[in-house]
């Protein structure tokens, strides 16, 4: 069986050596993928969202499933457009239709889910600019830090976290009257922080059925000692040592199981990945957010961990048959540090050659913000590879993480030291 796979990050590329390991598929596309894809598959460069080029590519490679790595496409409806087509309707699309995906794709949407379904989350209230005043009323019956949360997609820079009650109030009116964060602010969520320590529980369901994955955490911010701005995520460790049995059997009663169920009965079929963001606040869980999607750079922790085939999984997903497909997960701890361009999560350079990742031998270097050009590997993102490797303790693994980045190079070349160092 032919698959095509969409995206072009980190995620893809595990996404891609994963699939390539199934005896049952012949041929990987990557659209638009990386340098990485491209050793082990046929990269596409077409944008994930144009949905009239990626039918093209489908009907002129005999794709017979869709693997959708990012939320965009997801969001803007890519499953729907094969349903709706008489030439595509056939071939299975890992990922939800448009109403599942907004789940993801809107954040009030999401609260009022986990509110009427009995999700625990943070206690919450919606704004728009025509009820600001509302908004500063709500902050102010806050405790600090205050979240702000644009609605909708905001490339992962949409939530802001703040201690001063003005300041909060500032950046509500600048996202929502002035727009801050585009359309995607137009409505703003502002909810209770939640204390305790964040991880992420990953489900794969055929809108029925389902499997548990991995647990893993990611670590956010740019600096060591999880300092400095926010970035798409700087290295992830699976498993993570406090989710243990107990929690995670409370996850799958509290959780798990209360949202498979409510998009039931909401008559949303939903068919593919669901990122649970979690906060465990003293062994008990509580939803931080709904991904509709695999994380990055925690795909690159929790695949690697999966020793069933996972392309059996996904034609579990297909044919609503998942519980009938054996499912088995390594003991062993995987961690993966990621190597970014100097500036990220600012302002920094592509193009820059990337050398020594082909010399690595005690771990995979996923890359994420690579391309090729003039036959040499490039930079091409902000977050360019992610190092993973495996061992019995998180020390051990990451120890040899850190060696294959020694052999790593390339200009203003950067990454984080310490992950994982909350948990050693």
């Amino acid at each position: 069986m032919n698959i095509l796979i969409l995206g072009s990050g980190g995620r893809e590329h595990a996404f891609t050596l994963k699939l390539s390991e199934s005896k049952k598929v012949n041929q990987i596309f990557v659209a638009p993928g990386n340098a990485g894809t491209d050793k082990i598959a046929t990269n596409i460069n077409i944008n994930p969202t144009d949905f009239a080029a990626v039918k093209q590519t489908v009907l002129e490679n005999d794709i017979k499933m869709v693997v959708v790595g990012p939320e965009a496409p997801l969001v803007a409806g890519v499953h729907d457009f094969f349903l709706a087509d008489n030439d595509l309707k056939y071939i299975p699309v890992i990922g939800p239709k448009k109403d599942g995906a907004t789940l993801e794709g809107s954040k009030d949407f999401s609260k009022q889910f986990m509110q009427k379904y009995g999700v625990p989350t943070a206690r919450y209230q919606s704004f728009t600019k025509e009820n600001l005043t509302e908004g500063f009323t709500f902050l102010g019956t806050l405790a600090p830090p205050y979240v702000l949360k644009a609605d909708g997609l905001a490339a992962g820079k949409g939530v802001l976290i703040l201690n001063s009650l003005e300041e909060a109030k500032a950046e509500l009116k600048e996202m929502v009257s002035n727009q801050k964060f585009g359309e995607a602010s137009s409505t703003v969520v502002i909810e209770e922080f939640l204390k305790g320590i964040e991880l992420s529980v990953f489900v794969l369901t055929d809108g029925k059925n389902y499997k548990i994955l991995p647990s893993a955490k990611d670590y956010k911010r740019i600096g060591e000692g999880d300092t400095g701005l926010n970035t798409g995520g700087m290295g992830a460790i699976s498993p993570v040592p406090f989710a243990d049995d107990a929690f995670l059997n409370k996850v799958e009663e509290l959780v798990v199981k209360p949202t498979i169920e409510g998009l039931q009965k909401d008559g949303i079929d939903y068919k593919g990945f669901i990122f649970i963001g979690l906060m465990n606040d003293n062994g008990n869980p509580s939803v931080v957010e709904y991904n509709v999607r695999m994380g990055d750079p925690e795909t690159e922790v929790v695949l690697p961990r999966i020793e069933s085939d996972l392309f059996d999984l996904f034609d579990g997903v297909a044919n609503q048959n998942l519980d009938k497909k054996s499912f088995s997960v390594t003991s062993k701890t995987a961690t993966t540090v990621m190597l970014v361009a100097g500036g990220y999560p600012e302002v920094y350079q592509k193009g820059k050659e990337i050398s020594g990742f082909e010399t690595i031998e005690n771990s995979i270097a996923f890359h994420a913000g690579t391309t090729i050009k003039d036959d040499k590997v490039v930079t091409n993102g902000g977050r360019v590879m992610a190092v993973t490797s495996f061992g019995e303790t998180i020390e051990e693994a990451l120890e040899k993480s850190y060696k294959s980045i020694d052999k790593i190079h390339f200009d203003k070349m950067n990454y984080r030291k310490d992950i994982g160092f909350d948990l050693i």
